[in-house]
């Protein structure tokens, strides 16, 4: 990895797709050209609408034994033969860019679309070799992970299976794929429910918590708990309400204040309400409530 974070300092830029492509393939970088609109070109005639099957295996980088450049992605390639083959010779004429494969380069990269997208990674995520990109940033680290569309507002994740564009060698040293990028990917159970307060159990009777105190402490330590995380927030929110609902969940104690109140922290962290109703329903599932 150290050849491909270090690629392009101090090198003279290329001025065509071509040529960039080239100089990336060397670094063990796979490449495949862009058309207009940033996007692959389409299947060959041979392949098109998937009636090849799916070939190449889709699991790996290409390159792809069509007989035009083909399958996106998976065409992506380090070989310069394939390259300046004849038969990528046409795309390689309308091609506007480079797109490349992260995950073949044995890379992931972070794609952060706007400005609040940014500064939610600088505040959660550990520094690693940035690229700017039209609209925000590309954080590039070490590692392969599934690749992920949405995975909170204005973030993607580009890594196996997927391509990303080329816009130069960016800044800083790449740091390693840090667990918080990896729990983004990780989904809750997709149940979702309305949250609302718990009733008491039937007969009624005295809370087991005795005082309210207990449970203002508890609560004050969820908020904390969310407030303080410094990665996988998705994650500590699920986790930090699945332990207030497995404490205090099944005596009826719990109101809507007290849901608003840890609401109101993990939104603060950035979550939308809807991750938190799903992730408080989800967690009410799991303990049966």
């Amino acid at each position: 990895m150290t050849q491909r974070a270090s690629f392009g300092e101090g090198r003279p830029a290329q001025t065509t797709p071509l040529g960039t492509a080239l100089e990336l393939a060397f670094a063990g970088v796979p490449v495949l050209p862009l058309r207009q609109g940033k996007v692959p070109f389409g299947n060959c005639r041979v392949c098109a609408k998937n009636a090849c099957g799916g070939r190449p295996n889709m699991k790996n980088a290409g390159p792809c034994q069509c007989p035009g450049i083909c399958h996106a992605w998976a065409a992506a390639t380090t070989d310069p033969d394939v390259i300046t083959s004849p038969a990528w010779a046409p795309a390689w004429r309308q091609a506007v860019c480079v797109g490349y494969h992260p995950g073949g380069a044995g890379m992931t990269v972070v794609d952060l679309d706007n400005p609040a997208a940014i500064t939610w990674a600088r505040e959660t995520l550990p520094a690693t070799r940035t690229v700017p990109t039209t609209r925000g940033e590309h954080w590039i680290y070490q590692g392969v992970m599934p690749s992920h569309n949405a995975v909170r507002p204005g973030v993607d994740i580009k890594s196996a299976m997927a391509y990303a564009r080329w816009l130069g060698p960016g800044t800083g040293t790449m740091a390693d794929l840090p667990e918080a990028v990896r729990m983004l990917a990780v989904k809750e159970p997709t149940v979702r429910l309305t949250p609302q307060a718990l009733t008491a159990p039937a007969g009624g009777g005295e809370c087991r918590h005795r005082t309210p105190s207990y449970l203002d402490r508890g609560i004050a330590m969820a908020e904390e708990r969310i407030t303080e995380a410094r990665s996988a927030v998705h994650a500590t929110v699920y986790r930090t309400f699945l332990a207030v609902l497995s404490a205090h969940g099944r005596c009826g104690c719990l109101t809507d204040t007290h849901i608003a109140r840890l609401f109101t922290a993990a939104q603060a962290k950035g979550e939308t309400p809807r991750h938190c109703t799903d992730a408080w329903a989800n967690a009410r599932t799991r303990l049966g409530l």
